[in-house]
């Protein structure tokens, strides 16, 4: 039986409502065929509008052999390449970040316009055709402020994601935003015990003391249940409503994305030690108090917090079979000023300390997995249940395309 097929036999075999078999969380070719079923067919978040306002501006990302550079053209759009010479492959951007009138190859000086358009190839024969090497195209999507790419030939529909995402977050205006502070960690686990661990809550009072000052441990906030029957929920959600700000509970039937607005512990308005605002200018103009967290995820790489003052934006990039990046990013609006409307230290210090006891939670769950003793565990059905219908979601995405057929949609419950 070759791997494929391994895989897929194992994911029939799999018992609703329990953990993984150990080879989905540690195996280098069960690792590899995540990325060409997921990772290199579906939408990807990748950055924000707000981090190349500028023509010229870049910035560069990895998705496993892909390196991918996404840009903002002299007419204002946002693309994205392949980070990859057309001479002989090289990577034409180099930083991770940074501003460039045309990108030039650093190896032979090959010049590409701002539209992958090749410009100028040093010294090549007479009638060399300039056009037929243009850097390749990634397809690039924007919503919200939110940049997303996708790796396919044929990347499947954005619309039904822009959809569901652009009324929540329109409100917000993300576009006027700037990142005020971002930070990567690696964590020593497979990416599906990354999302597994923040699909739930279950963990959140034993482990994460700053957090749980403001954030609700309610198996409806981080679940997939719906909250609808939570009368604190439903209130919350009428009184966002009828500020103009759409909260309630919504999942694409494919599963792959939800969004809710939430509200907050107590009085708080915002992740801070004592609840209160982090940035002393809002991020938006909108007319409401206390409208709490509008959260959303989409598998595989983002989950979202954004709050009346700031947002915090996650991505989650896989690096190998034991190993994840994941990206915060801490928006605020573009005019506040460090030093006079907010302190970097009290804005990021809850989910600085939050991601780092997340990243020792993955580290010791890979840990525990490793063991020739691992067997797949039950999960409890009134704390992870956002957690089961991840690994459902996994299923059926990795099933489906593993027979040869799109996913199939997941019954919606919104």
């Amino acid at each position: 039986m070759d791997i494929r097929s391994e895989m897929l036999n194992m994911i029939r075999m799999h018992q609703f409502g329990y953990s993984l078999p150990q080879a989905f969380y540690k195996d280098p070719g069960f690792f590899q065929i995540d990325l060409e079923m997921i990772w290199y067919r579906d939408w990807l978040f990748a950055g924000h509008n707000c981090e190349i306002p500028k023509p010229g501006n870049y910035f560069t990302l990895q998705i496993g052999s892909y390196p991918v550079v996404v840009v903002r053209d002299r007419n204002g759009d946002i693309r994205a390449f392949h980070n990859a010479c057309r001479h002989r492959g090289s990577r034409v951007c180099t930083q991770a970040k940074g501003t460039a009138a045309k990108l030039v190859c650093p190896y032979h000086q090959w010049t590409y316009d701002l539209d992958g358009k090749l410009l100028f190839a040093r010294q090549m024969a007479e009638g060399f055709d300039t056009s037929a090497h243009s850097l390749k195209p990634v397809a690039c999507e924007t919503v919200a402020g939110y940049i997303f790419i996708c790796l396919a030939k044929e990347p499947a529909d954005f619309q039904p994601f822009r959809a569901l995402m652009e009324p929540y977050f329109a409100p917000h205006n993300l576009l006027e935003a700037k990142v005020a502070h971002e930070t990567t960690i690696i964590e020593e686990g497979n990416w599906k015990l990354v999302w597994e661990n923040n699909r739930e809550c279950y963990h959140c009072a034993a482990n994460h003391p700053e957090l749980c000052r403001t954030y609700p441990e309610a198996p409806n906030v981080t679940g997939v249940s719906g909250g609808a029957d939570d009368p604190e929920m439903a209130a919350h959600w009428d009184k966002c409503e009828a500020a103009g700000l759409p909260a309630r509970f919504h999942m694409h039937e494919s599963g792959q994305f939800r969004a809710i607005r939430s509200p907050l512990l107590r009085d708080a308005v915002s992740y801070t030690m004592d609840g209160k605002p982090a940035v002393g200018r809002t991020l938006s103009d909108v007319r409401a108090d206390h409208i709490g967290a509008l959260m959303l995820f989409h598998y595989p790489t983002t989950w979202n917090h954004v709050l009346m003052d700031h947002a915090v934006t996650f991505r989650v990039t896989p690096i190998g079979p034991n190993q994840t990046a994941v990206t915060t990013k801490w928006l605020v609006h573009k005019d506040a000023v460090e030093g006079v409307d907010y302190d970097v230290e009290r804005l990021t210090h809850v989910w600085t300390y939050t991601n780092d006891q997340d990243r020792q939670i993955v580290e010791e769950n890979a840990r525990g997995i490793e063991s020739p003793a691992y067997e797949p565990g039950p999960y409890s059905e009134l704390h992870e249940g956002g957690v089961i219908q991840f690994v459902e979601w996994y299923k059926t995405f990795m099933g489906s395309r593993l027979e040869g057929s799109d996913p199939r949609p997941l019954k919606s419950v919104a």
